[in-house]
């Protein structure tokens, strides 16, 4: 893939910012070439219009530009009414003390900033260009995290701009221990990768092991957080995400201050936080915000919905196809009654059900607006009732695939339930084929690939693994009080393990 990309796409040579005013318009020009969203303006400066000036910009990032409320138009306001040769001098000290401004030495430097939705701002005999930070591309900006709704807790989630959503994080860290650093990826796209992580609290080989896995691919362009996701992880035939995704703030911002890092990408209104974990894609941010009675009975209510989207149709086959014994009678009759006259064997019955949900459920999210909420209701009533009175299927199977569809939307996390939306299927044909046998292996196998996953170096069933983290972090089925949970999981390091600490009365003190 590598050699496939540096094969198709021309390294450019740094080619250095002349002071020549009239060869630097020439070379931009010449690159812009049919780039009509990219403008370059000539102007004259100073008093009587004796300096040239050259702005070049992206038109919608770059609006209003001689506004007096703008940086912009106050630094070229300020530049007609000084002389020509006291404009250098201002631009070497910025002494206008605009914020944010950077001198760019080489054309690459250059057409980063331009690309990056900024200003670029060049003089007749000067050998560097300014970069002006603007208002940048459009973006939704900051709106409601869509797919983690909750009851408690902050509204805000993450927008398109990278920039944003950093600033939406500082704003629930603010401490100078955490750290955001930025990279450049894409060699067409440029797109901007932030990491964030507090830097006294997150292992040194985790960090180095999460760098090394951006530096490790050269690709045309990064569009969105997945692609980046899929580069980066190991093994990637595994179903199961090892970033976990997030589009809440709160949620990232409570992650770091377990140890872990945070990936955020530009145009992506999500976060990746690693290393990801069994228990951590089945917690809410909220259930740190309510009383440890009501998180943990949510805890296991998610859990119970796992083992029911997964084990629930398998189940089904293997007791009404090899193990009726263990039916009561009177259940096994309404079983055989209901399938009286259903022309499908039991596992196709299943399967075509099944399968007619996920059509339902992918209809539901590709169609717009509200009308997208009635065709999934509608539609899996519509076509229930309609099997069922058309003796296509039982009703005890529109009941088990409707059970099955419930326990995968409990699961907080989309990613990790679609991993076991597929499994199901897998346990279907496991129980039907081979009855409880065939579930008992399938559980074996997912446990023991479950075991064997490393997300970044940290098994995958952290806590589980570790009985006093669970004891002491709260972060497995129960929830401890808030007031017990004393320590950082494993993710943080080990003389900042302690989190929490009581603070003695003082009169306690002198006695």
């Amino acid at each position: 893939m590598r050699e496939a990309v540096e094969g198709s796409v021309k390294e450019t040579e740094q080619i250095r910012i002349s002071s020549n005013l009239r060869d630097n318009e020439i070379y931009i020009r010449k690159q812009c070439e049919n780039c009509a969203d990219i403008l370059v303006r000539p102007m004259r400066l100073g008093e009587d219009r004796k300096v040239d000036c050259l702005m070049v910009y992206i038109e919608v990032t770059v609006s209003n530009m001689m506004l007096d409320d703008s940086a912009i138009g106050k630094m070229i306001n300020h530049f007609w009414k000084i002389p020509p040769e006291k404009i250098q001098e201002f631009l070497k000290n910025n002494s206008l003390g605009i914020a944010d401004v950077q001198k760019l030495e080489n054309m690459d430097e250059v057409f980063g900033a331009i690309l990056s939705g900024n200003a670029v701002f060049f003089i007749d005999g000067y050998n560097k260009a300014m970069k002006i930070s603007s208002k940048g591309y459009p973006d939704m900006g900051v709106s409601e995290a869509e797919s983690e709704k909750v009851l408690r807790g902050s509204r805000e989630g993450f927008s398109d701009s990278v920039k944003t959503n950093s600033a939406l994080v500082r704003k629930r860290i603010r401490d100078t221990r955490m750290k955001v650093e930025e990279y450049q990826s894409g060699v067409r796209s440029n797109t901007t990768i932030q990491i964030l992580y507090i830097e006294d609290l997150v292992h040194e080989e985790l960090l180095e092991e999460v760098k090394n896995r951006l530096e490790e691919y050269k690709i045309d362009g990064i569009l969105d957080s997945g692609m980046l996701e899929q580069l980066t992880e190991k093994p990637w035939y595994s179903p199961f995400p090892q970033y976990q995704v997030t589009e809440r703030p709160d949620r990232t911002a409570l992650e770091l201050l377990n140890g872990k890092i945070a990936l955020l990408c530009d145009n992506s209104p999500s976060a990746l936080i690693l290393p990801g974990a069994f228990s951590s894609f089945m917690e809410s941010s909220e259930d740190w915000y309510h009383h440890f009675e009501m998180a943990t009975f949510l805890r296991i209510l998610r859990y119970l919905a796992l083992l029911t989207a997964t084990l629930l149709p398998g189940l089904y086959l293997a007791v009404i196809r090899f193990h009726t014994q263990i039916l009561p009678t009177n259940l096994l009759l309404s079983f055989a009654d209901a399938r009286e006259g259903v022309p499908f064997s039991s596992v196709t019955e299943l399967v075509l059900l099944e399968l007619a949900f996920e059509l339902i459920r992918e209809a539901g999210v590709r169609v717009p607006g509200a009308l997208g909420n009635a065709i999934g209701i509608v539609g899996g009533l519509i076509i229930g009732d309609a099997a069922v009175s058309a003796n296509l299927v039982s009703p005890i199977v529109v009941m088990i695939v409707a059970l099955t569809a419930l326990g995968s939307m409990v699961i907080p996390d989309e990613e990790f339930a679609a991993a076991f939306r597929l499994l199901k299927y897998g346990f279907l044909i496991l129980g039907g084929y081979l009855g409880i046998y065939g579930v008992v292996l399938g559980i074996y196998l997912t446990v023991s690939h479950l075991s064997g996953l490393l997300s970044f170096g940290i098994p995958y069933l952290v806590p589980f693994v570790e009985e006093q983290s669970v004891r002491q972090t709260g972060n497995g089925i129960f929830r401890i009080p808030f007031k017990a949970r004393k320590y950082r999981p494993v993710y943080a390091r080990k003389e900042q393990r302690i989190r929490l600490r009581k603070i003695s009365d003082r009169k306690g003190r002198e006695s």
